[in-house]
This record gives structure tokens, sequence and C-alpha cells, in this order.
């Protein structure tokens, strides 16, 4: 076979035309290579509407290689790994020079630079220029500090990025922050009318890959019935225009809101395609203030939406590839009761939980106070070990990729790092779950009761917790109210919810 001068390796969420590891392509001798590895759909039991976005991005995005005439492999269903499928694939074509993006999961990071030192390999590993900040920059600003907040980050990225600063870089508005003006409910009666996200057609591609799912995986959990996910360029930027047109105007206020059957609300849903990199943040947040200035949107909904890309999510990237791998490894609760099963099937009495997993399941998707403070806050309360939890996650929803999957998991879900970038632990009772929803409408539980058998769940949950880790919640200002509250109540009342959890603790399976 003809030598290769340089296989590039395409991983299924690098899917960039501009990736930096195309820059210098020599379209004479050069080659890139995609593999859909069937081992990636199992290390973690992936829903099947992750696995056929995966898929479908990767056909549409090696189509568009192919109309632009890159020398493209493209190796459909292997049994092997990436890394082993890549190994026979550079010992087949005696390839020298192996050049990729940056992985976005540790592990595949490690196994392709092991893979390059055991064939004697030139490996360049670049770069992903996607992001706003790269991992040296990140490593600067890390560098020294006693605290990881992302305050501090974000205000940095705003005023690098001049992005929502005056010219002397002060924030617009007079704050940096308007997250007080983004934390409602809908009203009473309900959220009303919600403008429906974009939808997409199946074209033949994404019907091959529905198909082919449907029929390989047919044991995973989740279903493809709702799929509707942009899977091309085009799709993504048609989300994009469409957010920002119809969604973006309420996004602000009700960004925290729940209510039962509505599984999108205001959210952009763009997740995916970012992740996948068929947008590029700086194309977001572009479009994102330019509907600001044309749609004379409120400033709170706008900053509140920026904060999420530009400081979050580049945020916990950097945490994780600083604390890899010891960030999947943390357990600072030492829990290590198993997921209940339900977890799987959405078939729990809890009326929040039933409603948040059985969404998940039916579209890959839950916004982000669903994750956190519904199957998040109760996984944490419930003492589960945290590697089930965050397998769970990376396997269930559709924009999970490790790097940004982890440490919203781990880290700010479960507290797993004992708050290396978080301030306190994210736990509620089930009075704030009834204050940002209906769900509690129909539950045949009672947020309102501590013990007993119509006692809710995450309430008895709740308070048990505050009670074993009292000393730590009392010794910080930001969670002392937390045990003031505690104090208020008898010590026989305490004793009463510490023997119902007890009880609740045992039986995860049957709540």
């Amino acid at each position: 076979m003809t030598l290769s001068k340089k296989l590039v390796l395409i991983l299924g969420d690098q899917l960039d035309i501009n990736s930096a590891a195309l820059r210098d392509f020599d379209q004479k001798v050069d080659r890139v290579i995609m593999i859909e590895s069937v081992q990636e759909a199992q290390y973690v039991w992936s829903h099947k509407a992750k696995i056929a976005l995966f898929l479908a991005a990767m056909r549409h995005f090696a189509h568009t290689l192919e109309k632009l005439h890159y020398p493209l492999t493209y190796i459909k269903e292997s049994p092997f790994s990436i890394v082993e499928t890549l190994r026979q694939q550079i010992l087949e074509d005696r390839v020298t020079h192996l050049v990729c993006i940056t992985p976005g999961e540790w592990r595949l990071k490690q196994e392709i630079a092991l893979l390059a030192q055991e064939l004697d390999l030139r490996l360049e590993m670049r770069e992903d220029e996607h992001f706003f900040c790269s991992h040296q920059e990140f490593e600067l600003w890390a560098a020294n500090r006693k605290e990881f907040r992302l305050e501090y980050f974000y205000r940095q990225m705003r005023k690098t990025h001049r992005i929502l600063v005056d010219e002397e870089g002060n924030p617009i508005g007079g704050q940096w922050n308007f997250d007080q003006d983004n934390r409602k409910p809908y009203p009473k009666k309900g959220p009303g009318i919600i403008d429906p996200p974009a939808s997409f057609e199946i074209d033949c591609i994404t019907k091959e890959v529905i198909d082919y799912v449907e029929a390989t995986y047919q044991d995973h959990p989740g279903s493809l019935l709702a799929f509707n996910w942009p899977v091309s360029r085009d799709q993504a930027l048609e989300a994009l225009a469409y957010f920002v047109d119809y969604r973006l105007r309420n996004f602000g206020v009700y960004q925290d809101a729940m209510w039962t059957d509505t599984p999108f609300g205001w959210h952009s849903i763009l997740s995916s395609a970012l992740n996948l990199k068929l947008l590029n943040p700086r194309e977001v947040i572009a479009s994102v203030l330019e509907a600001w200035k044309k749609y004379t949107l409120d400033l709170a909904t706008v900053e509140g939406f920026i904060r999420q890309i530009l400081g979050w999510r580049e945020f916990v990237r950097g945490m994780y590839y600083l604390d890899m791998p010891k960030m999947a490894q943390d357990n600072y609760y030492e829990h290590s009761r198993a997921l209940p099963n339900w977890y799987w099937t959405g078939e729990t009495g809890m009326s929040c939980m039933r409603d948040a997993i059985g969404q998940t399941l039916r579209y890959g998707y839950a916004h982000h106070i669903q994750r956190l403070m519904v199957t998040g806050n109760f996984a944490l309360l419930a003492e589960i070990l945290p590697k089930e939890v965050c397998d769970w996650y990376l396997a269930i929803y559709i924009d999970a990729i490790e790097w940004v999957e982890l440490p919203n998991t781990a880290g700010m879900a479960l507290f797993a790092n004992g708050g290396r970038f978080t301030s306190k632990p994210y736990i509620a009772s089930g009075a704030y779950i009834k204050r940002m929803s209906n769900y509690c409408n129909t539950c045949k539980y009672k947020p309102d009761i501590r013990f007993g058998e119509t006692a809710c769940p995450i309430t008895t949950l709740y308070w048990n917790f505050l009670i074993k880790h009292r000393a730590q919640f009392e010794a910080s200002p930001r969670t002392r109210l937390m045990t003031a509250n505690l104090n208020k109540i008898s010590q026989e009342d305490q004793d009463q919810i510490v023997l119902h959890a007890q009880q609740l603790l045992h039986n995860l399976d049957q709540l």
C-alpha cells in the first residue's frame, strides 16, 4: 500500500472542518481516519440516542470530508476499541506520523500516547482550538491558587475576550453576575406555550444509523422514537439560529424551572452540537450578543447564558485536565451504595425522579437543574458510589463526554472531590423541588414530611445527611443556615429521621 506521510485521526466528538488536526494537510499523501467502535458504546451502557447521535454525526462529517476531497479511511462498526483498530490500520499502512486533537477523555488520551510509544510513532496531539481557554492558559490561571472558583475564572475570561465589558474592562450593567434574576419557577398555572426546539428531517444517513442502532443495541437503555438532534454542521447552525430567535428571550428567568412533561423548557439544546464540535462557542456567543441588541433582550438572560458557555463550560474542562486521573477516583464521603435499578427505567414512586429519568430515557436529555438537583441530589443523599453515578451520566445523556460530564457529576453534583472547585455540597430537600416544579402535586410522597410512610425520601435523606455531616455544614458560612434549621427540629424527631433514612437506604430499589 501507499506509504502515508501523515495519518490524521478524527474522533467522534471532533467534527470540525476547521480543526487544527487538518492544518497543513497534504491531500496527495496524507490520510484521514475515522473509526466507529462498538466498544465505545459498551464500556458504559450507552443510551441508544447517544450512540445514534455520534454515529450519524460522524457519517455526515465523513460525507463532508469526501466532498472536499480529503482521502478518508472510514471504518464502520469495528468490534475492537478505537486504539486497537487504529493500531491495525497504522501497521497495515506503515504509518509513521499520527496527528490528532487532544481527546476529550483522559483514558483515550493515555491509550493513544502509549500506542505511539509502542509503535515508535511521531505523535502530534494538537490543542483543541474550539475552546476559548487552552490547557496551558488554564494551568497558568490555576497556578498557586488555594481556591478554584468559577466566578474568578469567568471574570478573567470576560475581560480577556472583551465580552460584556466596557472599554475599562468593567462589566456591562454594573455587575458580573445576574444569577439572582435567573432562578424563578414557572407561574403556578404552568409554563404556558413554549416554542419547541428546532426539528430536523431524518435523512437517509441518519435513518440507516437509527436502524442499525435499533438492531445492534436492542438491550441498551432509552428510545429512538423522538430522535431530533442536529447531526450536521448545517443543522447545528439552524438550531442555533432558531434558539436565539425564538427561545433565548425566556431562557434566563426560567433556566432553573421544572415542569411535568416539559423536557426542554426554554433551554438552548445546543450542548450536543457544541460538544461534537458542530458549533463553535465563539459563534454561539456572537449570535446571542447579536440577538441581545436585535431583540432588546434582558441583560440577565444574555449574561446567564454566556456564563454557561464562556464560564462554566471552559472552567470544568480546565479542571478535568488539571485533576485527572484523580478526579475519577475521588470519593470524599466514602459512599458505596449501588445505583438503584430504576435509574435505568424511571419506575419509581418519586414523581420528580420519574419525570426527569423518564424524559432522559425518551430524549437522552435533561436540563442542568434536573441533573444537579433531582437525579444528582438524590444520588448524593442516597450515598451512592460516585463511579456508578458518573458512569450513568456518561451513558445516558447525549451530550456527555467525559471532560464535561465527570467534573459536573463527581465534582459538583456529588461533592466527591470535597469541594475542590465548589464551595458547598449542592443538596436540597423536597421543598426545593416543590418550589421549582409541579412534580410534588402528583407524587405519593409529601415534601414537607420528614419521616414516615408518606415522607418524601429526598426530604428524609436530606435531613439525615445534615445530621450525619453536621460539623462540616456548621463550619462553613455558606451552609450554616442549613444546620440552623436542623437545630429547630427536636432530638426525638431527628432520631426518627435517622431511623427512617436507614430503612430507605437499605431499600433504595423499592422507592
